[in-house]
């Protein structure tokens, strides 16, 4: 017996696969607290509600209280912030808004894009207080729904699960004994796969510029030349954790992994030609 939750959340579709036997009752209570915790982490991280922290941060300079759970994340984004000389940065929230991935959707480029504020120059964090310098908005798509992922998980195993599998928009936690089989998507021709791995008590996350894409624009914007990369266009990264997979995809748009070596993780991407790049420890089944 098995449980499994589908649902939408922070604008991409969820499953959750939990490989253990619960009682209606007890499926019901753990949903609730699901969604919960996803509605808390929207609330204060996403810059598409008018109600968000990081709204409140985009309007208004002073000093923020913030959850505890915006340390790991901060401290994530500041360490990959330095190691790839702010290509990786939580300030891109106005440039995408302006390049039209904006709180309405709107892909249309709406002024002229400007490059992003430096660190010191807007905030500084000394947890859990965040001093903001001058309002900006935040933008914490590269790791934020990895690490969303990773607290939905941390959920499930404090509700006593251990069996069990997140998948939102096709970036993965699995925690089993029994390893899954995931199809990586063709980046041109969404009904192929170019591969297939096992996963098995990590985590997968994927990036690629053919879903969101409008215009010149995807949704992943090189902060200093202020243009989406084309040389590359998919990424897949094996971690530990949704959080680091994540945040590592986005970084190899725009650095080479040697700069990223300090942490531990598999890749495999594609290039334009279709060329293939991977790490000796990105296995594709036979």
């Amino acid at each position: 017996m098995a449980s499994h939750f589908a649902f939408e959340a922070i604008g991409t579709h969820w499953q959750i696969d939990i490989y253990e036997a619960l009682s209606s009752a007890q499926e019901s209570v753990l949903l609730l607290l699901i969604r919960e915790r996803i509605e808390l982490f929207e609330k204060t991280y996403s810059r598409f509600r008018a109600d968000s922290i990081v709204t409140k941060i985009s309007q208004q300079a002073g000093e923020y209280t913030l959850p505890q759970d915006a340390e790991p994340m901060l401290s994530l984004y500041h360490d990959l912030y330095t190691l790839t000389g702010g290509l990786f940065t939580p300030f891109m929230g106005q440039v995408l808004a302006d390049a039209g991935y904006d709180a309405t959707y709107s892909l249309q480029q709406s002024r002229p894009l400007t490059a992003p504020p430096q660190w010191d120059e807007v905030m500084s964090y000394v947890p859990p207080v965040l001093e903001v310098k001058k309002p900006f908005l935040f933008d914490f798509g590269a790791a934020g729904k990895g690490y969303l992922i990773d607290i939905v998980g941390e959920l499930l195993q404090e509700q006593g699960i251990k069996a069990f599998c997140v998948d939102a928009g096709g970036d993965i936690l699995h925690r089993n004994i029994e390893p899954l089989r995931v199809g990586l998507e063709h980046p041109d021709v969404p009904t192929q796969v170019i591969g297939v791995v096992e996963l098995q008590n990590k985590s997968l996350c994927g990036s690629a510029g053919n879903r969101r894409k409008w215009g010149d624009f995807h949704h992943i914007i090189n902060p200093q030349k202020l243009s989406s990369p084309t040389d590359i266009i998919a990424i897949w990264v094996m971690a530990d954790s949704t959080i680091l997979a994540d945040a590592i995809a986005t970084c190899l748009f725009f650095v080479q992994h040697g700069m990223l070596s300090k942490y531990q993780f598999e890749y495999l991407l594609v290039r334009a030609d279709y060329s293939i790049e991977q790490s000796d420890g990105f296995l594709m089944l036979q």
